[in-house]
């Protein structure tokens, strides 16, 4: 049964999420000492869960990864830097803007800001504040790999964008107002994981190895902590000006 593809992925998946299973359980067992509340409905949540985690990997490798390999590809071959990095862009934007986690996060930013009486306590201002959030994500991802590949392209090192942006973020944390900082120090993270982390190396990696004279190891990745970066400073910058 493990020769084929999606049960060997089904199997896979099961044994990445064991350990998380396993902590919750002993923990809920022996430390708090509490019977599981609803059995049946933990059981099948976890069921859907494995079973989402191995339809995920498993439409990337099909879809995302092909398409976004081979894409970076046709423009690195076709020598036209304009679309290269209109593309990276949109790329970088759409993965961000798309990311559960980061729906998530502004929502639950937008509810707590609207608590604390930063803004109206209205679903309207909630909505417009969770999206201008969610946007600033965006285009800071896209900006992100587009510097990225433009790294890559000259032929930088990694770390001098690197620590330019180390740089921005602590000069700009002590005027950033507190309510906005945790939030942006987390936007970073949550924004380059289950979808855009995968689709930016892909693409680093198939730029890396299109491009005479560069190493796929080397210049291929970079990318992720250069976008969780920038989506930082762009944050606190949004923060700073409303």
């Amino acid at each position: 049964m493990l020769k084929n593809p999606f049960i060997k992925q089904l199997f896979s998946s099961f044994l990445d999420l064991a350990p998380i299973f396993a902590v919750v359980l002993v923990f809920q067992v022996l430390v708090i000492r509490q019977p599981i509340p609803d059995v049946d409905s933990v059981i099948v949540g976890t069921l859907f869960v494995i079973l989402g985690l191995t339809l995920f990997i498993q439409g990337l490798e099909q879809s995302l990864f092909p398409i976004g390999e081979s894409m970076a590809y046709a423009f690195a071959r076709k020598g036209s830097l304009f679309w290269l990095l209109g593309f990276v862009f949109c790329l970088g934007f759409g993965a961000a803007i798309a990311e559960p986690g980061l729906i998530s996060v502004v929502e639950k930013a937008a509810n707590i800001a609207s608590n604390s009486k930063l803004i109206e306590p209205t679903e309207a201002a909630k909505a417009d504040y969770a999206l201008e959030l969610r946007i600033t994500v965006a285009v800071s991802i896209g900006l992100a790999i587009l510097v990225g590949v433009l790294r890559l392209l000259r032929g930088w090192p990694v770390y001098y964008p690197v620590f330019f942006a180390y740089l921005c973020i602590a000069v700009m944390t002590p005027f950033a107002p507190v309510e906005i900082i945790g939030i942006a120090y987390d936007s970073g993270v949550i924004a380059t994981s289950s979808i855009t982390a995968p689709v930016l190396t892909v693409l680093g990696v198939g730029l890396a190895t299109s491009i005479k004279g560069r190493n796929p190891l080397a210049d291929g990745f970079g990318l992720i902590v250069l976008a969780s970066l920038m989506s930082t400073i762009f944050v606190m910058a949004y923060g700073m000006s409303r």
